[in-house]
C-alpha cells in the first residue's frame, strides 16, 4: 500500500511530499521543520539530514519516489559523515599528521580532520586556547592552498605573524587596499623558469572582500573567516562578500568563542555561510528552533538542545578548558556600584523624554519614526550614563592603578573617554579604540605592555582578537556596558588566556539610574542564549524576560522615573 508520492523539485532543493491527510499530518509532527499550515504538499529541504530522515518516514509509510537513488545516496552520505564526525569527535580516529615548525596540540589537529570531513565548521573553542593555530593546520597542506583569511585590521598583521611562526613555508599577502590589483608575485627563489604565483594565503579585512571577493573566489580553496560573528548581519554587504566567497569555496572555517552577541537566531547566518544549508532553510530553522518573531530577534526555544545538536552533527566544534586539559582560574566578576551624577543625566536626557514616547507609539503610522528614534535614543540614554558615571569610574580605576595593578579600561562614546583622560592625565593612560591607525594602537599596546602607560583604555569593540596583554595584566573595567553578554566575554578573554599567571578580576562598573539597570536585566537574556547553546553544562545566568524590546523597556523606566505618563496605542489618523 502507498500512501502517497515524494518528488525532488525546485532544482532538488526540496523533496515535495504529497499523501493522505492523516499522513501528512503525522509527517509534520515528526518533521518540526515542515510547514505547519494547511497545503496539497509539503515541502522539505533537501538537505542530507532530512534525507535521511525522509527515507526512515518511508519505511513506516511507503510512497511512490521518482528519484528513489538520490534519495538513498542523500541518507547514505548523511550515514557516513556522521560516523566520521563522530570517530573524530571521540578520539576514535587519529589527527591527521600535519607538518608545523612549532608542533601542533593534539586537540588543534582534530581541527582540519572535522573540516575534511564536513567542508565547513563553526570552531568556537574557549577564547586564548589557541583557535588561530587550529586554523593554521587548515591550511598547511598544498591541497588546502590558496587559501583566504578574513579578520578585522588589526588582526592582519597579527595572523602574518602566526603564519611565519608555524607555518614558515607559506608565502601571505595582506591586501592593502579596497581597489582590486594583481597579486601574482614573482617567486622567492630567484630562477627565471619559474612563473609568477599567487601567494599561498590572503589576508583580507572584512570591509575590503566587498569589492574583492569576485577576485579571489576563482582560486580560494580555503576561507577562514576570523571573529566569524562578523556574518551575522544578512542585509550587510559584508555579509553578501563573505557568502560569495564562502559558496565558490571547497572548504570554509569561522573562528569565534562568542559567535552571536544577541539573539540565538544570528547562528542561522553565521553558519549558513561555513556550511550552507545545514540548518535548511531560514523557515525551517525558525520553526524548529526558535520562539518569538520570526525574523532577526527571534530566540532559540532551547539553547542547550540546539548547542548539542550543532555539537553532535560536526557543524560546531566548541572544547572548553576543561577539555582540553588547560584550565584556568575562573574569572572574578565584581558587580561594583558607583555613584552617577543625576544633574549631568537630567540635563543630556531632556530631549530623550520625546524619543521615549514615540518609541512606545505601536501604530503603524509612526514606524519609520519609531526606527529613527530607537536609534537616538539609545544612543542619548548609553552617553549621558557613561559620562555621568564616569568621574567615578576614573576615581575606581585611579585606585587600582596606583596600587600597582594595570587596567584594561572598557568604554563606548568618546565623550566618556575625554572625561577619562582628563581625570587621570598624570597615569599616562593610552588608547585602543576606533579612532587610532593600525601603528598607533600598536604603539599603545608597547608603552602598556612595558609599563610606561599603566591604563589601557579600550573600546568595547576594537580588541577582538589581542593577544599578549595577559602576560602584564589582569585587571578588566567596565566603564561602560554594551547590550551584548558576548562583547563583554570578549574583552575579558584579552587577559583571560594561555599565559595569564594571575586571577583575572572583570569589575562591572554599574550606576542604580540611566541605562544601566535596564541594560544589566537584558544581558540576562542573552547570557541564556550564548552560554546554553556553547556550553551546555554552564550553569546559565537567571532569565529576565520582559517580553519587550529592550528600548522600549528604557523609555517605560525613563518616562517612570520622570513621573510623565505615557499612550502606548494611538488611534489612527482616518
Amino acid at each position: 500500500m502507498k500512501f502517497g508520492s515524494v518528488k525532488l523539485v525546485q532544482n532538488g532543493r526540496f523533496w515535495q511530499i504529497s499523501a493522505e491527510p492523516h499522513v501528512k499530518a503525522r509527517l509534520k509532527r515528526v518533521f518540526p521543520r515542515a510547514p505547519q499550515e494547511a497545503a496539497d504538499h509539503i515541502l522539505l529541504s533537501a538537505t542530507p539530514e532530512n534525507t535521511r530522515e525522509l527515507e526512515w518516514f518511508l519505511v513506516r509509510y511507503p510512497m511512490d519516489v521518482d528519484k528513489p537513488e538520490v534519495l538513498t545516496a542523500g541518507a547514505d552520505d548523511h550515514r557516513r559523515t556522521e560516523a566520521r564526525v563522530q570517530e573524530i569527535i571521540t578520539q576514535r580516529r587519529p589527527p591527521p599528521e600535519i607538518p608545523l615548525a612549532v608542533p601542533a596540540r593534539g586537540y588543534q589537529l582534530e581541527v582540519p580532520a572535522l573540516l575534511d570531513a564536513k567542508t565547513g565548521l563553526l570552531l568556537a573553542d574557549d577564547l586564548g586556547t589557541g583557535k588561530t593555530v587550529s586554523a593554521i593546520c587548515c591550511i598547511a597542506t598544498p591541497e588546502a592552498l590558496p587559501a583566504v583569511v578574513v579578520c578585522p585590521p588589526h588582526l592582519q598583521r597579527h595572523w602574518k605573524r602566526m603564519i611565519a611562526r608555524f607555518a614558515p613555508a607559506l608565502s601571505t599577502h595582506i591586501v592593502k587596499h579596497g581597489t582590486v590589483y594583481p597579486l601574482t608575485a614573482a617567486p622567492r627563489q630567484a630562477d627565471l623558469l619559474q612563473e609568477p604565483r599567487l601567494p599561498d594565503v590572503v589576508i583580507i579585512t572584512y570591509h575590503r572582500l566587498r569589492t574583492w571577493a569576485e577576485t579571489l573566489a576563482p582560486f580560494a580553496r580555503t576561507v577562514i573567516y576570523e571573529e566569524c560573528q562578523q556574518l551575522r548581519n544578512p542585509d550587510s554587504k559584508i555579509y553578501e562578500a563573505c557568502d560569495y566567497l564562502g559558496k565558490k569555496a571547497p572548504r570554509r572555517l569561522g573562528l569565534s568563542a562568542t559567535p552571536i552577541f544577541n539573539y540565538g537566531s544570528e547562528f542561522f547566518w553565521v553558519v549558513d555561510v561555513l556550511q550552507p544549508g545545514a540548518l535548511g532553510e531560514r523557515q525551517e530553522f525558525l520553526r524548529e528552533w526558535c520562539v518569538g518573531s520570526f525574523g532577526n530577534k527571534a530566540r532559540i526555544a532551547n539553547s542547550v538542545e540546539f548547542g548539542a545538536w550543532l555539537r553532535r552533527e560536526g557543524i560546531m566544534l566548541r572544547r572548553t578548558r576543561k577539555d582540553i586539559g588547560r584550565e584556568l582560574p575562573p574569572v572574578e566578576k565584581v558587580i561594583h556600584e558607583i555613584e552617577a551624577d543625576t544633574d549631568v543625566l537630567t540635563k543630556m536626557t531632556g530631549d530623550a523624554v520625546e524619543l521615549a514616547r514615540t518609541i512606545l507609539r505601536r501604530n503603524e503610522r509612526f514606524k519609520g519614526e519609531h526606527m529613527k528614534a530607537a536609534g537616538e535614543f539609545d544612543m542619548i540614554m548609553r552617553q549621558a550614563t557613561g559620562v555621568a558615571k564616569a568621574p567615578y569610574v576614573a576615581e575606581m580605576v585611579r585606585l587600582l592603578a596606583e596600587s600597582g595593578e594595570r587596567v584594561l579600561l572598557f568604554g563606548w562614546h568618546r565623550a566618556v573617554y575625554d572625561i577619562w583622560l582628563e581625570k587621570l592625565a598624570d597615569l599616562h593612560p593610552v588608547m585602543f579604540t576606533g579612532s587610532e591607525s593600525i601603528s598607533q594602537r600598536e604603539e599603545s599596546v608597547s608603552q602598556f605592555l612595558s609599563g610606561q602607560a599603566r591604563i589601557l583604555i579600550m573600546s568595547l569593540r576594537s580588541g577582538v582578537g589581542l593577544d599578549g596583554l595577559q602576560g602584564k595584566c589582569r585587571i578588566v573595567v567596565f566603564g561602560e556596558l554594551d547590550w551584548s553578554p558576548g562583547q563583554h566575554e570578549q574583552c575579558i578573554g584579552r587577559l583571560h588566556r594561555d599565559g595569564q599567571e594571575g586571577n583575572v578580576v572583570a569589575y562591572f562598573m554599574v550606576s542604580d539610574d540611566g541605562a544601566d539597570p535596564i541594560m544589566t536585566e537584558v544581558l540576562g537574556i542573552k547570557r541564556e542564549q550564548i552560554e546554553g547553546v556553547r556550553n551546555p553544562d554552564a550553569a546559565l545566568a537567571q532569565r529576565i524576560d520582559t517580553g519587550e524590546n529592550n528600548l522600549r523597556t528604557l523609555a517605560k523606566a525613563l518616562l517612570a522615573r520622570r513621573g510623565i505618563e505615557h499612550e502606548e496605542e494611538i488611534p489612527a489618523t482616518v
